[in-house]
């Protein structure tokens, strides 16, 4: 349990960061290599380096390495391991907010009813003080 809950860990730190998102974006239309993930990227190639580095202790990508050239491939799967995780907790969340729904529904009708029997009180008032 504790080790899927650090893979867990690691792979929403990974993805918490948008130029790791983005290289996560690149990879998912096909492997890449390590100078044309940087292409776009306004930063060093050590750090991108250190990005990949973080993507793949998370094990959403590999490297395969041929020559001096880096070849990255993405690994999707522990981002399926997160999605059901996440999903565990939206059906929670949603029943949750279903029966908030349900409460405030409730309660804005109780609201309607009180006001609709105070408005018919205070008719019925003024009728029986008219001459």
């Amino acid at each position: 349990m504790v080790a899927a809950t650090k893979k867990l860990d690691a792979v929403f730190n990974a993805l918490a960061d948008p130029t790791r998102r983005a290289i996560v974006s690149r990879l998912a239309r096909g492997s890449r290599t390590v100078g044309q993930l940087a292409e776009p990227f306004d930063m060093s190639l050590p750090a991108i380096s250190k990005h990949l580095k973080v993507l793949e202790g998370a094990g959403l990508i590999t490297r395969r390495i041929e020559g001096r050239v880096h070849h990255c491939h993405l690994n999707a799967a522990p981002m399926g391991q997160a999605s059901e995780w996440i999903n565990k907790y939206r059906t929670f969340w949603e029943q949750q907010l279903d029966s908030l729904d349900r409460y405030l529904k409730q309660k804005r009708d109780d609201k309607s009813k009180q006001d609709w029997n105070k408005k018919k009180k205070s008719t019925t008032r003024t009728k029986k003080e008219r001459p």
